[in-house]
């Protein structure tokens, strides 16, 4: 055979070609349409009226009949051409006969009846034109409207549990009711999230059926009704529980089993959108554990001992192994921590954690071995060395598969995996890889036939879009590969990687608003890890029951593998370019659809060119490590010589100071890890000697782990109010974590890092920490301590000056410590730069604005923000005193540039010119007529008016000699670190140190 190869037999690795004839022909797409139809149907009938539901099925079902009534009557009109056709091939044969005896004998005519027969048949037939619609078009048609009909009446019985009995009416009143439940998921913890200055607490969220409804007025109803529960523990100060009795009650709810039968007493609320999967949402105040009415199922106790093994066996494991090896068996999340659920989401990395199909597919390949050979007289694993058949291993293997539902929980997830183990194991008793997507096909109608509300699930909608990609793109795309000379095993993992995300990537776009660029290499290297993971601990998960230490041992060996999925993925998202902003919701969705069905033709001309190829990988790694002189060339970002930075870190406060290459000191860490840390990564900070934080509101702290990610910290700053408690035990803890030390800030206290000096102007010391050079007399009390009686009035403030520009960060201060610091610090003058207080709210000091008189103010808030920061007066009372005022809701990150004679600051890639008039805003202070610098005030421009990207307004610039403010004194001299207290190692740093060192050089001066 000198032919080209089939694509079948070019991605075979055998010289023979593959050996499966059947894989030969087009995909069989026969079922694909229904399958469409179905679920198309279960979408629109999940929020539609009943009525208007039962009367489209109606008319989809009588259209299907007559479709068939069509397909009937086309077929017996197609009958009689075939039958004339026939005839008219009798006739030839009958002439041919003819002619041959004529010629043997031409004086013996023989005409015989049949002849005569198929000539009239034959003369008989008449042309007929070609039409469209075959019977089989008709008949595709009644079951594609079938299908439809299907899919909505189930859909619409499925809604209508939702709607029947009591609990919605009285979910709309708010009433407190007494219901009766059976427990359909796993109890899991919320993540904590931050609203305004606080972090709300975790609750524990599970699903339930109400069985039993006790309604306010004391009737009783039976009824099998959706709610999800929500339970929050009994807090505030009437708690009197130690934390060991509040740990056990909420063990003892996490604890509960699916089919468990509880009895609550709740508040039913609506859920958030009317056409919600539950009925009603259950609030339960938990002061006790839940009282049981009923015990789970056998099979659920099982599930749920195999499982509370397995999570025993890991307890000894490294964090990430711990919390990463139970979700990728059987999708026990419960220890995974935000940062590597962060990590996991920014790398596409969430499928492991979501017990995806290739979880099960990897046991099944013990029982099967490769599905390559599965139906080979050479397969391998379990089945042929116990002498299975085909059928008999693909009945095994659907037990396995059933087993696997009822461990992991019958969850859309868990259903998609067993619909994937599924397919293969059809693929392994037919033998036939066109016979895999109809198998898909099938599986996807019969599960929106049983489940509804699958097609509404994006997990569901991901799962399938991957499968079909495997079956279809993948197979094409690995033999391109080995065409270019790519190993047969390479291409098929690069092939498969690339083709699901190719096709998911346009559904995470619509969820999440971003487009991951690292997400295949991180797919190939964790695909390395992930079957020794699931395989030991699948043998952990059996052994666990019988032989803990043996389960203990596998789990051992199970955690390298998970740590390297979780090295992984924490590598991956720590890279600048891991991922980018892309417009969310249906249109950039679709948008990046189209750009990737556009993108697919241009691959493969580049494939073709090995130049190309280079220079392509060559754009994407500089894309995701994204250099700092690259970026700054291509973005204008960050500006050259910068010397603070207000990151944009949404309704909160992150604050950079540059103090040489790669090093600064951050004021402030934001409410999220991910905004602190891309700011800073965009910087390039990689040394923070010290960190402070004003407060310890969620808003300012919450950000702390992005901020500690990857770098070198050498102490945190904090302020001497411990409030709120959970919040400072939050940063306590974090730091510990980390190994970086905690101190508190004091009054009076200087310090200087590189060009930097900087002094901390408040909170007044307590009566327990006395301020440098105050009395020692026990009775006296710091002047301003009365006004510290919140968290923002104990916010840290900071006077900085830095290449002669000078900055004033207030944190959160109130009026009354507003007030409080002017009074304390009367030679306190006009400065170049001011941070707002408390994001720019209205709250604010008319005399210490007027005091102070900045050229630019600055403020960090969140854009649509439900605090309305910053308030239009603020911002008023800025303008009027001259002040230039910038904001991070609309402005993005902001930078400061200069000096004070050529104040500057870049917003999103523009510079905006803060001019200077001298005798306009030079006015005498109380006790001084000089600045804290020594110079003048300067004027500002009026407004706030945007100026366009990339267009730079024309300002003329008056220089104003303005003396640089000299260094405090440092106490060793000569800019020494003092001998004593190190800073960097741990423990706390008394009054009298002066040094800060990190691996024994001196980063900064404290005297």
């Amino acid at each position: 055979m000198t032919g080209a190869r089939a694509t079948v037999h070019a991605a075979a690795e055998s010289p023979h070609g593959a050996s499966d004839p059947h894989q030969e022909g087009p995909a069989d797409l026969r079922l694909v349409a229904p399958a469409l139809a179905a679920w198309a149907g279960a979408v629109i009938s999940l929020g539609a009226p009943g009525g208007g539901v039962a009367v489209a099925c109606c008319g989809a079902v009588g259209l299907a009949v007559f479709a068939l009534r069509v397909a009937v009557a086309r077929r017996r009109a197609e009958r009689v051409p075939e039958e004339a056709e026939r005839a008219s091939e009798e006739a030839e044969e009958a002439e041919e006969a003819e002619g041959r005896e004529g010629r043997e004998g031409a004086e013996r005519p023989v005409v015989g009846p049949r002849a005569d027969t198929a000539r009239r048949t034959a003369g008989a037939r008449r042309p007929r034109s070609p039409r469209r619609w075959s019977a089989g078009a008709f008949v595709a048609l009644a079951a594609v409207l079938l299908c439809a009909a299907a899919g909505a009446a189930s859909a619409a019985l499925h809604a209508s549990d939702v709607r029947r009995g009591p609990l919605p009416a009285l979910a709309e009143r708010y009433a407190g009711v007494t219901a009766e439940l059976e427990v359909t998921g796993d109890p899991h913890l919320t993540r904590p999230k931050v609203r305004g200055s606080q972090r709300t607490p975790p609750v524990l969220v599970f699903t339930a059926e109400a069985v039993r409804v006790t309604a306010p007025d004391g009737a009783v109803t039976a009824v099998r009704t959706p709610t999800l529960v929500v339970v929050r523990q009994r807090g505030g100060g009437g708690d009197e529980r130690g934390p060991e009795a509040r740990g056990s009650l909420a063990s003892a709810w996490r604890g509960l089993l699916p089919s468990t039968r509880i009895r609550v007493v709740a508040r039913a609320v609506p859920p958030l959108s009317p056409t919600d999967e539950v009925a009603a949402v259950l609030r339960i105040t938990a002061d006790a554990p839940p009282v049981k009415v009923g015990a789970p199922s056998p099979l659920q106790r099982l599930a749920g001992h195999l499982r509370a093994g397995l999570r025993e066996a890991t307890d000894g494991l490294r964090p990430d192994a711990r919390a990463l090896l139970p979700g990728l068996v059987v999708g026990d999340t419960s220890r995974v921590p935000p940062d590597l659920d962060d990590a996991f989401r920014a790398t596409d990395l969430t499928h492991l954690l979501a017990v995806s199909g290739s979880n099960l597919t990897i046991v099944l390949a013990l029982l099967i071995g490769p599905p390559h050979l599965a139906t080979r007289a050479e397969r391998r694993g379990l089945a042929p060395r116990l002498g299975l058949s085909l059928r008999g291993t693909a009945v095994i293997g659907g037990a396995l598969a059933l087993a696997f539902v009822v461990v992991c929980r019958p969850d859309p997830s868990v259903l998609r995996a067993a619909a994937c183990g599924l397919i293969t194991l059809l693929a392994i008793g037919t033998g036939r890889r066109r016979s895999l997507l109809p198998a898909l096909a099938a599986a996807v109608l019969l599960l929106v036939l049983y489940d509804p509300w699958l097609a509404r699930s994006y997990g569901f909608l991901l799962s399938v879009l991957a499968t079909g990609a495997l079956l279809l793109l993948a197979p094409r795309w690995s033999a391109a590969l080995q065409r270019r000379r790519v190993p047969p095993r390479i291409a098929e993992v690069i092939a498969a990687a690339a083709a699901a995300q190719a096709v998911c990537a346009p559904v995470v776009a619509v969820l999440a608003a971003r487009v991951g660029l690292v997400a295949v290499p991180c797919n190939l290297l964790a695909e390395l890890a992930v079957a020794p993971a699931t395989v030991l601990g699948f043998a952990a998960l059996a052994a666990a029951p019988v032989a803990l230490p043996v389960a203990q041992a596998l789990t051992w060996c199970a955690g390298w593998p998970a740590e390297w999925i979780a090295g992984v993925a924490r590598t991956g998202a720590a890279l600048p370019g891991a991922e980018f902003d892309w417009p969310g919701g249906w249109t950039g969705g679709l948008v990046l659809a189209a750009a990737t069905v556009a993108l697919v033709p241009v691959a493969r001309r580049v494939l073709r060119r090995p130049w190309l190829c280079a220079l392509c990988v060559l754009a994407l790694i500089l894309a995701v490590c994204r250099p700092a002189p690259i970026t700054r060339v291509l973005t204008g970002w960050p500006p050259p010589g910068w010397r603070a930075v207000v990151c944009d870190v949404g309704q909160g406060d992150g604050l950079v100071l540059a103090a040489g290459d790669g090093t600064a000191l951050v004021v402030d860490t934001g409410p999220e890890p991910q905004a602190i840390d891309r700011c800073l990564n965009d910087l390039g900070v990689r040394r923070i000697p010290l960190l402070v934080l004003t407060h310890f509101h969620a808003d300012h702290v919450d950000g702390l782990p992005g901020a500690l990610r990857g770098r070198s910290v050498g102490a945190i700053e904090t302020t001497t109010l411990q409030d709120p408690p959970g919040q400072a035990q939050f940063v306590r803890t974090t730091a510990s974590a980390a190994r970086v030390p905690v101190v508190r800030a004091e009054p009076g206290e200087r310090r200087q890092l590189g060009p930097l000096t900087w002094e901390v102007l408040w909170p007044p010391a307590p009566p327990d920490i006395p301020a440098p050079g105050s009395p020692t007399d026990p009775n006296s009390q710091p002047a301003g301590l009365d006004a510290v009686d919140s968290p923002n009035d104990a916010s840290v403030t900071l006077l900085v000056r830095t290449g002669g520009l000078t900055l004033l960060l207030l944190g959160d201060l109130e009026p009354p410590a507003q007030r409080a610091l002017l009074a304390a610090h009367p030679e306190l003058g006009g400065v170049d730069v001011l941070k707002v207080a408390h994001h720019g709210s209205a709250n604010q000091d008319p005399p210490l604005l007027h005091r102070l008189a900045p050229r630019l103010a600055l403020i960090s808030c969140g854009a649509d923000n439900p605090y309305g920061h910053p308030a239009p007066r603020t911002i008023a009372a800025l303008r009027a005193q001259g002040a230039r005022v910038l904001r991070t809701d609309t402005d993005g990150a902001i930078a400061i540039l200069g000096t004070t004679a050529r104040l500057s600051a870049t917003v999103s890639g523009h510079r905006i010119k803060v001019r200077l008039v001298g005798d306009r805003r030079t006015r005498t202070r109380p006790g001084s007529g000089r600045r804290p610098g020594g110079g003048t005030s300067g004027g500002g421009e009026a407004g706030r008016r945007r100026p366009r990207r990339g267009r730079s307004a024309a300002v003329a610039h008056v220089p104003v000699p303005v003396p640089v403010p000299k260094a405090a004194p440092q106490a060793g001299g000569g800019g020494q670190c003092c001998a004593e207290g190190p800073m960097g190692h741990a423990g706390d740093v008394g009054r009298g140190d002066c040094g800060v060192r990190i691996a024994g050089g001196c980063i900064a001066q404290r005297c």
